[in-house]
């Protein structure tokens, strides 16, 4: 029997929403259990400054300093759609990112088992 799987989509802004950092903590959180394999996927023009290099300039700092790393370990990248245009804003990220297009934004969503968007 295989694991389920768990999308976690964010698609607001981390320098303005707590709501970014929240669905980290979740998604490091889930990811522990081991009961199911969860995938990151920031969406739209803001949510990707989550990737940024210093986490003092997002709301709730010390979730993506805590949690981030946790998800970041998974075997799958943290996915950034191509919706995100300020890619030079990411140049000195410590994560690791693949950059997707909308269409496969929509083949994660209809692979996975689960889906938590926030």
């Amino acid at each position: 029997m295989s694991i389920p799987t768990t999308l976690v989509i964010i698609e607001t802004d981390p320098r303005t929403s707590a709501r970014p950092a929240e669905a980290i903590r979740i998604a490091a959180g889930i990811g522990v259990w081991k009961k199911t394999e969860v995938t990151l996927l920031l969406r739209g023009p803001v949510a990707g400054y989550s990737l940024q290099e210093y986490a003092d300039e997002l709301v709730d700092e010390d979730n993506f300093t805590r949690y981030l790393p946790l998800v970041a370990e998974s075997p799958r990248p943290i996915y950034l759609e191509d919706s995100f245009t300020d890619l030079p804003t990411l140049e000195g990220s410590p994560w690791k990112y693949e950059v997707i297009s909308s269409a496969r934004t929509a083949e994660l969503i209809r692979i996975h088992d689960y889906l938590i968007r926030l």
